[in-house]
């Protein structure tokens, strides 16, 4: 039996037309639209008396979000997370990296498991994978005036400046390198919401033939990348694991022969390789 939604407080507010679940959590209602004549969405329906018979189970392509068991068929026919068609620019595991002839382990262990002659095959690797690295990485943090009003809203909570502070460096940065500019590609790797990419345009202003390429391997919801309109710039999003991203087939950088910038606010594990993909890339402006 399904547990009643919680009860809000008396200063919670439900939008027309948005779900009646109050999040507990959050201190605010549930805002995913519901269907005509029901008060609760799909999330929460297990919440409203007449939909308590019905039992909903997490997504076997996705436990993120759930679905009704007796909808499981119709609903792996149109999930976000099914198999789709491999475009062009999909080649297996061209990121990952060279393979020795070590077998490579099916699962993550922790280091703490590794016998004494394991742990030293392993510093073996590290040194001779860091041979020649003599630079060492220094700190440049620095601002743009594209986000001046926008880091002084006092609306902002900690975590909002945070990632402001982190976007205006990494524009600053981009700026110092010379490559603001026009008639180029910048590409964001680990795109999420599209957020650095519409500082880089708001940056841009009125510059000539820029495009956004925006790399994400899940479907993201309140992009912000669709609320661009601007005639000089053109937004492009790409669902795909960067492990699996081949640049120079991407129709516009092969096309149009456009200067690539990749940018990126967080990265990490496989992503880190498309660099070496980068560097075969036509026309490239290198850093």
């Amino acid at each position: 039996m399904a547990s009643s939604a919680p009860t809000p407080p008396a200063t919670g507010f439900q939008a027309e037309g948005r779900c009646g679940y109050y999040v507990e959590k959050k201190k605010r209602f549930c805002r995913l639209v519901v269907a005509a004549g029901k008060r609760f969405c799909g999330e929460h329906a297990g919440a409203a008396e007449e939909e308590n018979t019905r039992k909903r189970i997490l997504c076997p392509l996705d436990p993120k979000h759930t679905v009704y068991e007796d909808q499981l068929a119709k609903h792996l026919k149109k999930c976000n997370s099914r198999e789709k068609p491999k475009p062009d620019f999909f080649i297996q595991d061209i990121n990952a990296g060279l393979t020795d002839e070590t077998e490579v382990p099916e699962q993550l262990v922790p280091i703490s498991s590794l016998s004494e002659e394991q742990l030293e095959n392993l510093i073996k690797k590290l040194r001779k994978a860091s041979e020649g690295l003599s630079f060492t990485l220094k700190d440049q943090i620095m601002s743009h005036p594209a986000l001046h009003d926008a880091l002084n809203d006092p609306k902002n909570g900690d975590s909002a400046t945070k990632h402001l502070k982190q976007q205006a460096s990494i524009l600053g940065n981009i700026e110092k390198l010379k490559l603001l500019g026009p008639r180029r590609c910048f590409v964001e790797f680990g795109a999420g919401k599209g957020k650095l990419s519409h500082w880089v345009d708001i940056a841009l202003k009125d510059a000539e033939k820029v495009h956004f390429i925006l790399v994400e391997k899940v479907t993201t919801r309140f992009k912000v990348d669709g609320k661009h309109r601007k005639k000089n710039s053109v937004f492009e999003r790409l669902q795909i694991d960067i492990q699996h991203l081949c640049l120079n087939r991407i129709p516009v950088l092969s096309k149009e022969k456009l200067p690539v910038v990749g940018i990126g606010k967080h990265l990490c594990g496989v992503a880190t390789g498309v660099i070496g993909d980068i560097m075969w890339a036509k026309n490239i402006l290198r850093l």
